[in-house]
């Protein structure tokens, strides 16, 4: 077994746990699944595409048998988590989610959850103006949308999008000050947003509370059973640090622990 570590995610804490890893001597493996067109690539070694699922995923751990895997994944990339969880289950590899906090409302936010982007769609339905800052996938779920749709995305959405919709291509992070103008500017009634959490993307709930603008997130979907989460790149470092070697183990190198 290799003390190489497979971190997933092209996330700030996917960058930022691969960074604390080699800088503590660490062999650190990121895996960025491809869906950004110029990303911003972490410290250490870097593959670019997905595994083909839970069972591609538990086939290449099962080859290359690494220390661990660090989930480090966006909250709403349910899929990938479900996969990790079930690859490393099969492989008997030690998991951890590294997962940011959700947001929290404060006084005067008026903030609506709902648990899916078509209930999002429907929830703006009779809206102006919707700012719609949920990312290029996914958008389709909005095309229904008779109004005036303002999309941001890092890349162009392969989805359709709505009759009335404007297409911002932008990579934050952005100011409170900067979302205010966006928002002025273009008359925006109502933010659409996901609930992912951190101060990356924060500042638009920042101007939307500044400008009194009602907010619709949508909620995370929930984590696999048994997985162990962190919420911070410190924990994540640590848990790391935890898996020593606990023997010489076989021909093939030591084992690891716990």
């Amino acid at each position: 077994m290799s003390g190489q570590v497979l971190v997933l995610g092209g996330t700030g804490e996917a960058r930022r746990l691969a960074a604390a890893l080699v800088a503590g001597g660490v062999d650190v493996l990121s895996s960025l699944a491809g869906r950004v067109a110029d990303p911003v690539l972490p410290e250490g070694d870097v593959r670019v595409g997905g595994f083909g699922g839970a069972d591609g995923l538990a086939e290449w751990l099962a080859t290359h048998r690494p220390r661990a895997v660090v989930d480090a994944t966006h909250p709403f990339a349910a899929r990938i988590t479900a996969s990790a969880a079930a690859a490393a289950a099969r492989s008997g590899t030690p998991l951890l989610r590294l997962q940011r906090p959700g947001w929290t409302p404060g006084p005067g936010d008026r903030w609506t959850y709902v648990d899916s982007l078509a209930d999002a769609a429907a929830a703006v339905s009779g809206a102006g103006t919707v700012f719609l800052t949920t990312g290029r996938q996914g958008v389709g779920a909005f095309a229904v949308l008779p109004g005036r749709v303002l999309v941001r995305a890092v890349d162009p959405p392969d989805e359709p999008l709505p009759a009335g919709a404007v297409l911002l291509l932008a990579r934050g992070p952005f100011t409170e000050d900067e979302e205010t103008a966006l928002m002025r500017e273009h008359g925006v009634d109502v933010v659409v947003t996901k609930d992912s959490g951190g101060s990356m993307t924060e500042a638009k709930l920042a101007a939307a509370r500044r400008l009194g603008l009602p907010v619709v997130l949508v909620r995370r979907p929930p984590l696999p059973r048994g997985v162990a989460v962190v919420t911070t790149v410190e924990e994540a470092v640590g848990w790391v640090n935890a898996l020593r070697p606990v023997g010489a183990g076989t021909q093939d190198g030591p084992s690891w622990n716990r």
